[in-house]
């Protein structure tokens, strides 16, 4: 899953970043709010983290300029502004969420990954593809109650089909939603990870469609 984090402090900034990336995402980081917004209407992320008090556009009008562009991508703000209107302002703007700084990181994860989940359709963490289970709150997969490893993009590919199950996803949209803006897309790294994927879960677990992309049925 792929992660836009708009803060303009540069030491937040880079905690956001390794602690995301640590936990599996792409990341992608916006010290603006006019870099963020230009991001955030180039790319399809699973979600935005978003300050409001940023320089250049303020996440106010960064929400706002998203929700006009009919971007549905949910939105998570992490802010100082810590009044009820103010919350209320965001969620009513379009925000999905609304934390408070400072705030304890393994809760802001949890919250980012409900987004995700509830984006998808998915009210319950966890869920089956035939014999195997993923379960989206430990970010973790078995097959027949058995644990199976994965690396973090492996899984990352398994969830993000496993929550579009049935439906053929690309190859340029799952790197959109894989790698940042700083991985060479045009590398066989897609390949890599499939068909380590394929030797773990089964060869048959994920299916190719010859000039459309993979799927889970």
């Amino acid at each position: 899953m792929r992660v836009l984090v708009v803060e303009d402090d540069p030491d937040l900034r880079r905690v956001l970043e390794q602690a995301l990336r640590e936990d599996g995402y792409a990341v992608d980081a916006a010290p603006d709010g006019r870099i963020g917004l230009y991001d955030a209407t180039t790319w399809d992320y699973d979600a935005v983290i978003l300050d409001l008090m940023l320089p250049g556009l303020d996440g106010w009008q960064l929400l706002s300029s998203l929700r006009g562009e009919k971007k549905a991508m949910p939105v998570l703000i992490l802010t100082a502004r810590d009044g009820v209107p103010d919350r209320i302002r965001g969620l009513d703007s379009g925000a999905d969420d609304y934390m408070i700084k400072p705030f304890v990181l393994a809760e802001l994860q949890a919250r980012l990954r409900a987004l995700i989940r509830r984006a998808a359709g998915r009210a319950h963490p966890a869920f089956d593809l035939g014999e195997v289970r993923v379960d989206t709150a430990s970010r973790t997969v078995s097959r027949n109650g058995r644990p199976v490893h994965l690396t973090a993009r492996e899984y990352g590919i398994v969830e993000i089909l496993g929550l579009r199950r049935g439906e053929v996803v690309s190859r340029t949209d799952l790197y959109a939603h894989l790698f940042d803006e700083n991985d060479d897309s045009f590398s066989n790294l897609l390949d890599v990870h499939i068909s380590n994927i394929r030797k773990k879960l089964g060869k048959d677990f994920i299916q190719t469609r010859r000039g459309h992309g993979y799927v889970i049925d």
